[in-house]
C-alpha cells in the first residue's frame, strides 16, 4: 500500500472544518466532501502520485464522496482527536481552501462533477472507485494543456512559499521534488 503525507482522513477533515470555523464559515458536508476530493486529486498531481491521506473515493450521484468520513459525519461532527498534519501538508491544505473555499457547495459539485476522473467512475455504475492516478494525471496537467473548462491546474492552486534572502528580500520557493523516472546509472 502507498504511503500517505498524513495517517488519517480525520486529519484533514478536522483541519479543513477547523479552517473554515476560523474563517467564520460553516463547513457543509457536501463541501466538505468536494474539498477532500479536490485535496487529494492535487495533492497526488503535486507530489507524483503520494496520497495525501488514506482515502478512496466513490462517484454518488451527488459527486464524489468518502464513504467513511460521510458516515461519520452524518449526524454531525463526532469527537475525533486529530494529530496536527505536518507543515507541508498544512501549507497545502492552506492553499486548496484559498483556493477552493470561497466557493459554494454547489460550484464544486458542478466543477467536479463535469470532470474526467469522476465521470469514468460513474460510468461503472453509482459507488464506482475513483482511481487516484486518474485524479493526479487529470489535474495535474500543466496550465497550456488545460481547457479553458476544466479545474485549474496544479501550478494555479499550490500557493508558493515566501521566505527572506539573505539581503532581506522577499522571494517566494517551492519545495523541489523529483520527477519519477529512470535511476541515473
Amino acid at each position: 500500500m502507498p504511503k500517505t503525507a498524513v495517517t488519517s482522513t480525520f486529519d484533514v477533515v478536522i483541519w479543513l472544518t477547523d479552517r473554515a470555523l476560523n474563517d467564520g464559515e460553516y463547513l457543509q458536508p457536501v463541501k466538505l466532501h468536494r474539498l477532500l476530493y479536490l485535496a487529494q486529486a492535487y495533492f497526488a498531481a503535486a507530489y507524483h502520485g503520494e496520497k495525501l491521506m488514506p482515502a478512496t473515493f466513490i462517484a454518488e450521484e451527488s459527486g464524489p464522496v468518502e464513504p467513511d468520513v460521510w458516515r461519520v459525519y452524518a449526524s454531525g461532527r463526532p469527537y475525533i482527536e486529530s494529530v496536527p498534519p505536518p507543515e507541508r501538508v498544512a501549507q497545502f491544505l492552506d492553499s486548496v481552501w484559498r483556493r477552493f473555499g470561497a466557493y459554494s457547495a454547489d460550484y464544486l459539485t458542478d466543477l467536479v462533477a463535469a470532470q474526467p476522473p469522476y465521470l469514468g467512475a460513474l460510468a461503472d455504475g453509482l459507488r464506482g472507485e475513483i482511481p487516484l492516478a486518474a485524479m493526479a494525471a487529470f489535474y495535474g496537467r500543466a496550465r497550456s494543456e488545460a481547457p479553458a473548462t476544466a479545474a485549474p491546474a496544479v501550478d494555479d492552486v499550490l500557493r508558493p512559499r515566501t521566505m527572506v534572502s539573505a539581503r532581506g528580500q522577499a522571494v517566494t520557493v517551492r519545495r523541489w521534488t523529483p520527477r519519477p523516472g529512470k535511476s541515473p546509472k
